[in-house]
């Protein structure tokens, strides 16, 4: 069994894809925004929306 990088967290769904996205300052500002008031990552808060729309298509 190889040796876990120290640090390393231990999670039952681990994030093994990265996504990039452009956006505009206005939209990063909101985003930014939402991320204080929810006391989010951006990535927390992208992942939320997701599958906020995702619910909605499986209705």
């Amino acid at each position: 069994m190889a040796a876990m990088k120290k640090g390393t967290k231990l999670t039952d769904n681990p994030k093994d894809f990265m996504l990039r996205v452009r956006l505009d300052k206005s939209t990063v500002e909101k985003l930014d925004e939402v991320c204080k008031d929810q006391k989010k990552s951006r990535s927390e808060v992208v992942r939320d929306s997701i599958e906020e729309q995702y619910q909605k298509l499986k209705k």
